[in-house]
């Protein structure tokens, strides 16, 4: 594996590290800003949503710039979108402002979704596509945990009314570093191509390496794929002949959502605290959370490229229906009198839910969406898929915190049928894409 190749999947991951950083950020703050802007239930699920309506919009506009101005520096673009929604977010002087600098880190939040693991699925072989492509999911799970462990510790300083500030003013920090070390990374070799520049794109291919052996033969198969006599970059993307891949996309992200994985990244700390946790002990069982996500995270980021993707999402959707139905079970028994066995069992099922998730859909649904959209559409299709995911967040942390309180154990129960659902559809619909290339997977599925 070329180093160039490995240097510009983690530096792009970084938008990962990001994502997952400003989703999970906001855990350790629901009980601030509850008290600070005197929100109620609605509001405050309305307050964490703001970021998921820009991740929304972000998600389904990022396409045509990451099409006319390239991968790369759209990237540019969303790093300054995190940097300034975290100075906004810890300055904000009302409930507007905040919703609206959360909202703007939505947007950078949704486009990361999008173009990240697209770039590094462009400048990958075959070979390493998965791995490379779920660096990304890693980051944004070391994200998530940083967010968590930022928290702990920021909580321990004993700020008072200024903690929550200062929880979302640390993401500045990681945003400049991921603005400034994307100079080092090259452009997209299928974007260059498509842009008849073709020079670049030889060089590129010369530093990250080829699925088919010499850079001129890779060229052809690009140029193939792309048809550019009888297609362009600005395609509609919904036509009959993508109907496949749109299904795929759709379907695969709304199963992510419908696990309830953003209830428990949103208001880990909520739950547990539901569960009779005092909050400094809710804040640690979070980073539990958080750790148990990165480790799974790691052991599917090593396994992807030789187990495939349906088997990981075949072992995960199993592992979701057990804990799901477990945790609600938990709320059912115990109701709001949970004991120390409850407390522990309902621990103990969220773990097993977090590693599910990392294990299957976590590290395979940024590489999948990467995968089956052709060239000449794939930022409108991957843009689809994220729209779809948030859409599907956004619905599901807005209402949580309002079924939550009627009955935690019916909300995880509905999660749990859901997942059974997901179980269907992979072993029934979902293809397996490891180890082709990306031409060849848009000819499996008759796409000329």
């Amino acid at each position: 594996m070329k180093f160039t190749l490995v240097r510009a999947a983690i530096i792009a991951a970084l938008g990962g590290l990001l994502f997952g950083f400003d989703t999970a950020v906001i855990s350790g703050t629901t009980r601030w800003l509850q008290n600070v802007f005197e929100l109620s239930s609605f509001e405050l699920g309305f307050s964490v949503a703001s970021a998921l309506i820009g991740t929304i919009i972000g998600a389904i506009l990022t396409g045509k710039p990451a099409d006319r101005l390239g991968r790369r520096n759209t990237l540019f673009i969303l790093a300054t979108f995190y940097f300034v929604s975290a100075l906004g977010s810890a300055l904000a002087w009302n409930w507007y402002s905040f919703l609206f600098f959360r909202f703007l880190g939505g947007l950078g939040v949704g486009g990361a979704s999008v173009v990240s693991p697209m770039y590094i699925a462009e400048i990958s072989p075959a070979k390493y596509r998965g791995r490379l492509v779920a660096v990304t999911q890693f980051n944004i799970v070391l994200g998530i945990l940083l967010a968590f462990f930022s928290n702990y510790v920021i909580t321990l300083q004993n700020l008072g009314e200024y903690e929550w500030r200062w929880m979302f003013g640390v993401e500045m920090f990681p945003a400049l570093v991921f603005f400034f070390l994307l100079f080092l990374n090259p452009s997209s070799p299928r974007w260059l191509v498509a842009k008849g520049r073709l020079d670049e794109a030889k060089a590129v291919l010369d530093k990250c390496g080829t699925d088919l052996g010499t850079i001129e033969e890779e060229i052809r198969e690009i140029q193939i794929s792309l048809d550019v006599e009888h297609h362009s970059m600005q395609e509609p993307l919904f036509q009959k002949k993508y109907i496949k891949p749109i299904l795929l996309a759709v379907t695969i992200a709304m199963f992510n959502q419908l696990s309830g994985i953003n209830a428990l990244m949103y208001y880990a700390p909520h739950i547990f605290r539901m569960a009779g946790a005092s909050s400094s002990s809710a804040l640690l069982q979070t980073i539990a959370v958080g750790g148990t996500n990165l480790l799974f995270t790691m052991v599917a980021l090593t396994i992807i490229d030789h187990f495939g993707r349906r088997k990981l999402m075949l072992v995960g959707s199993v592992g979701y229906i057990l804990s799901l139905g477990a945790t609600a079970w938990a709320f059912f028994n115990y109701g709001q009198d949970f004991n120390d066995n409850g407390s522990i069992i309902l621990l103990i099922s969220l773990l097993v839910f977090i590693a599910s998730h990392a294990f299957g859909q976590g590290a395979v649904i940024w590489v999948f969406l990467s995968e089956i959209f052709p060239n000449r559409v794939r930022a409108k299709g991957q843009a689809l898929g994220s729209f779809t995911h948030w859409f599907m967040a956004a619905v599901i942390s807005w209402t949580f915190p309002m079924i939550a309180e009627v009955s935690g154990g019916y909300t995880f129960a509905f999660y749990g049928i859901c997942m059974i659902g997901q179980l269907l559809w992979v072993i029934f619909v979902m293809p397996e894409t490891k180890g082709i290339s990306l031409e060849q997977i848009q000819r499996r599925f008759g796409i000329k």
